[in-house]
């Protein structure tokens, strides 16, 4: 993890343990018997949000996902119960998680596309997207990448592809299902450009020499709560303090590209865990 990166999720984290300290008692909010009753409050991470020990089989929480642990750890220690980390390979996966009541909250992207199933808290992270490009290659710019012919490697389903795709003119976006695979595309010569946030791209880049990234093309925060959407009573806008970091993370593309969010989802259902509703 780059240290701008880690100075970026340490502000978070710090904001929110603040914003948590400040609360009342938690454990004796009505809206928080669900939790309470189960004893934990399971946290869905998806890839690059995690990696796994091989030998364990322990899902250790990276970047964004790191984020979204400490948050669920500190709501967890608040309300006097556990905690648990679930990991899935995709967005999609974790989203079908939380409809099955597998899992209780994510940390994901605010797309429309998600709007309608999923709760969402304000953003409490804020990160970058931008493409990273092979050595020799003379795409130096947002524009140079969106030509014809110009093949982009993206990760299906991800918050930065679902931005991508409602941008891109002329480029073709070629998907893949994993971070890595998408990566292979690029390093394999099946793609000219890798699109993705900046800080997992940093990481690709050390591997493949001569790989560089542009300056920032679009700045994307992040929020904190996922619900299914048929129970209105509590709502994400609920966590204390959540209103307060909306204009923390304002986002744009380029010079004046409309802004984008990410925040914390869950799907609002009766009888859904209400921590983030």
């Amino acid at each position: 993890m780059n240290r701008h990166y880690a100075g970026a999720i340490g502000a978070a984290i710090l904001l929110s343990a603040l914003v948590l300290s400040g609360t009342r008692s938690m454990a004796a909010d009505p809206r928080m018997a669900d939790l309470v009753q189960a004893g934990k409050i399971r946290l869905a991470v998806f890839l690059p949000q995690y990696n796994k020990d091989p030998a364990s089989g322990e899902i250790r929480p990276v970047g964004t996902g790191f984020v979204g642990a400490e948050l669920t750890r500190a709501l967890a220690a608040r309300l006097g119960i556990a905690m648990q980390i679930i990991g899935y390979p995709t967005p999609t996966k974790a989203v079908e998680g939380l409809k099955a009541r597998e899992c209780d909250l994510t940390l994901m992207g605010i797309e429309p596309s998600r709007v309608g199933e999923l709760d969402f808290t304000p953003p409490v992270v804020q990160f970058d997207y931008t493409f990273l490009v092979p050595a020799g290659s003379t795409i130096r710019s947002a524009v140079d990448a969106d030509r014809p012919g110009i093949r982009i490697a993206v990760v299906r389903n991800h918050a930065s592809t679902l931005t991508l795709s409602r941008i891109v003119k002329h480029a073709e976006l070629i998907g893949a299902d994993l971070p890595d695979a998408a990566f292979e595309l690029l390093r394999g010569g099946k793609a000219d450009v890798f699109a993705a946030p900046r800080e997992p791209l940093m990481d690709y880049a050390a591997t493949l020499p001569g790989a560089r990234l542009p300056r920032r093309v679009r700045r994307r925060g992040q929020g904190v709560g996922p619900s299914p959407r048929r129970d209105r009573a509590r709502r994400p806008a609920d966590i204390p303090g959540g209103a307060a970091r909306r204009r923390e993370n304002a986002i744009t593309w380029g010079k004046r590209r409309p802004a984008a969010r990410i925040g914390l989802a869950k799907v609002p259902a009766k009888g859904h865990p209400a921590a983030l509703r």
